[in-house]
């Protein structure tokens, strides 16, 4: 089997689909050239990024022409993400550019809002469940199990239109569906020996994996059958008794970890309260809470969404010399395939020889080793404020020199996260013109207590308050309100914002659904709530009141005061859909 890599921003997800095919006890080979295409019995074209620069890179190198020679020989091809999008004709993401034309529909964006007027966060980002476009024939080779969700993280998908019918071209290669709110998309691809996935088989748990392994186990000659005759009608709406309300994602639960050397230079998984992660007692020892690795393990197995990696510890500074973290995230894509996240020290640097590494450089390096996303946080304050400089001197806003945009710009919105760590000013409303007394930049971020909806809204009667951002993990504070930068850094090209709270962490008294709500109405890019959660309730409580995508916690689920299972079956039983997975693979 042979794996074409021909996209440049598809080397992140190849180690991970790498991982996923080891895993399930199989070898392959890398295509190097255009006569490795002969070679194949096999072939899988993972990838994540534009395509305009996949489509263009195919033909540039001429691998596009060899590449749609193997299809035409009959052997199996399955396309992952970009793999699959290049089957297609064209792109509203990149004017222009062209595809293979196998399968002659275009590719479109997202609406970012609903027909009822709700916005709706692009990316797509998360997990979703798809269901059969046509009524499965008893001869028909299954794929994929329709009570699965997979992980998908995309802005752009083959979407039908509502009216569409089986006369259409792209009905004949349409497997399966499913739907973003009101759009319904092409999920997956299959026709003949062609198949593919607009999600991550690679990053998708069990399910993912059991997908695979059913490909990888399946002879060429099944995969490579003349297509089926399809029963009409086509199935634009999910056939399930009980389809899935709201947008058709399931709530994501995050399981962080923070990662720093103890005072023995071991690396371990920390957490403090307000960021101090010594212990209380007289030698002030880091906290110790486990091994990062295997932390990240037994969560995976526990169910959780995703892994974040938080690098909290020094050597950060000089991320491409001192390799432990990239040697974690290593190790972890290995058994945990899920979406892994890294953060700390993604920025502009300089070896201590004298090297100058790119945050895009540091950046490439971790989706290498198996990350999915980095995650920027002070650089990302100094960005934005700088942004809003230039703007102010009625000079261009963006330079496409900072971190967020270049690694945007190299591997795509989806994999660059920004950390927002704001904490509560508040103001005294002692005097009739108090409000007066909150500068007027920062007054679409204040809150008044009485209209709190908080639990401790009970403590916030007569108070009003803003939120001010933070640097260096909030030891130092910056003149830009929480609004202003996850407004901003969505403009340099984020495509997630973690949003923590230094008032709640380690509180256990809720997140700080104010915050969520201002932060959520602020942005049309997927929110991670953060710090504060101390019960499952909390979880339900978050997602009720704010919609927000995601939800993390750390120390909850390291000192084993909550489980991840437990915090699953909450807010299933509250009405909001989760992941589950009967299956171990």
């Amino acid at each position: 089997m042979v794996v074409d890599r021909s996209s440049m921003r598809g080397l992140a997800l190849t180690a991970s689909l790498a991982n996923s095919i080891r895993k399930l006890g199989y070898e392959f080979e890398w295509i190097k050239d255009a006569s490795d295409f002969d070679k194949a019995d096999k072939l899988l074209f993972p990838g994540v990024g534009a395509f305009g620069q996949a489509t263009n890179s195919l033909k540039a190198s001429g691998l596009g022409e060899h590449l749609l020679r193997y299809i035409a020989s009959g052997r199996p091809y399955f396309g992952i993400c970009i793999g699959l999008q290049v089957l297609f004709a064209s792109s509203t993401e990149s004017e222009g550019a062209t595809g293979l034309n196998v399968i002659p529909f275009p590719i479109t964006k997202f609406k970012t809002s609903e027909p009822n007027g709700q916005r709706k966060s692009v990316p797509h980002m998360g997990w979703n469940r798809s269901w059969r476009a046509w009524k499965p024939e008893a001869q028909d080779a299954q794929l994929m199990r329709e009570e699965d969700d997979y992980y998908f993280v995309h802005s752009y998908a083959a979407i039908l239109p509502p009216n569409m019918d089986e006369s259409n071209p792209v009905a004949d290669f349409t497997y399966t569906l499913a739907r973003y709110g009101s759009e319904a998309f092409i999920s997956s691809v299959k026709r003949g020996n062609v198949f593919g996935t607009q999600f991550h088989p690679e990053k998708s748990g069990p399910a993912g994996l059991d997908l695979l392994r059913r490909w990888l186990e399946a002879s060429p000659e099944s995969l490579s059958a003349p297509p089926t005759a399809h029963t009409p009608p086509l199935r634009l709406s999910d056939p399930s008794s009980t389809p899935r309300s709201g947008t058709g994602l399931t709530s994501r639960i995050v399981a962080c970890l923070d990662v720093r050397s103890n005072d023995s230079g071991d690396l371990v998984v920390t957490k403090g309260d307000q960021y101090d992660v010594r212990e209380k007692d007289s030698d002030r020892g880091v906290r110790n809470l486990g091994k990062p690795v295997e932390l990240a393990r037994r969560y995976y197995k526990d169910g959780a969404d995703e892994v974040c990696f938080l690098n909290i510890t020094s050597f950060r500074s000089s991320a491409l010399l001192d390799q432990p973290m990239l040697e974690v995230v290593r190790a972890a894509a290995e058994t945990v395939f899920v979406p892994l996240t890294i953060g700390g020290g993604i920025k502009d640097t300089v070896d201590p020889d004298g090297t100058a590494r790119s945050a895009l450089e540091v950046a490439g390096a971790y989706f290498r080793s198996g990350a999915d996303k980095v995650s920027i946080g002070s650089e990302a304050v100094i960005a934005v404020e700088e942004m809003l400089e230039r703007e102010k001197r009625g000079e261009p806003a963006l330079t496409g020199k900072t971190g967020i945009e270049t690694i945007s710009k190299g591997y795509g919105s989806q994999a660059v996260v920004v950390s927002i760590d704001p904490r509560r000013v508040y103001v005294d409303t002692s005097s009739p013109d108090w409000i007066e007394s909150v500068p007027e930049a920062h007054r679409p971020c204040l809150v008044i207590g009485d209209k709190s909806t908080t639990r401790t809204a009970s403590e916030e009667k007569g108070k009003a308050w803003w939120y001010q951002c933070t640097i260096s993990g909030g030891r130092a504070v910056k003149d830009i309100d929480v609004i202003q930068l996850a407004q901003g850094v969505e403009r340099l090209g984020a495509g997630e914002v973690l949003l923590n709270s230094i008032d709640r962490d380690g509180t256990g008294k809720g997140f700080d659904l104010d915050l969520i709500n201002l932060v959520r109405g602020a942005v049309g890019i997927p929110v991670v709530a953060s710090s504060g959660a101390g019960s499952a309730d909390d979880f339900v409580e978050v997602f009720r009141e704010t919609g927000v995508e995601a939800a993390l916690a750390a120390g909850i689920f390291h000192r084993g005061e909550v489980g991840l299972d437990e915090v699953k079956i909450s807010v299933e039983k509250a009405g909001q859909a989760v992941r589950r997975c009967d299956l171990e693979v």
